[in-house]
């Protein structure tokens, strides 16, 4: 049975490089006000919109605020069917302290 794997802000950027897809499932307005440069807002209104267009071999990296919560939507996926998926340690505040080049607003 597949596991995710949590990783760091620099191992993301690797796998955003090679091709992964960056979820974000923070509620619409944190969104809204900044996340990391091409991620797809994840929530409950758009789940099976988000992920028919997903094949399950993609690569997927779910943020949240602090990374905890990405933890239980990671295993979600995974649930799903998703073969490589990922949370981000520290989720998008981690990410917006060590990153902020990399974060659209």
């Amino acid at each position: 049975m597949a596991e995710f794997k949590c990783i760091n802000a620099n191992e993301a950027i690797t796998l955003m490089a090679d091709g992964a897809v960056v979820t974000d499932i923070r509620d619409s307005q944190s969104f809204a006000a900044g996340h990391i440069t091409g991620a797809l807002h994840l929530n409950n209104d758009n789940i099976e919109q988000v992920l028919h267009g997903l094949e399950f071999d993609t690569p997927v990296i779910v943020c949240c605020y602090h990374g905890i919560s990405s933890q239980n939507a990671a295993s979600f996926l995974v649930e799903r069917g998703f073969e490589n998926v990922t949370s981000l340690n520290g989720g998008f505040e981690e990410w917006r302290a060590t990153h902020a080049d990399k974060v659209e607003i």
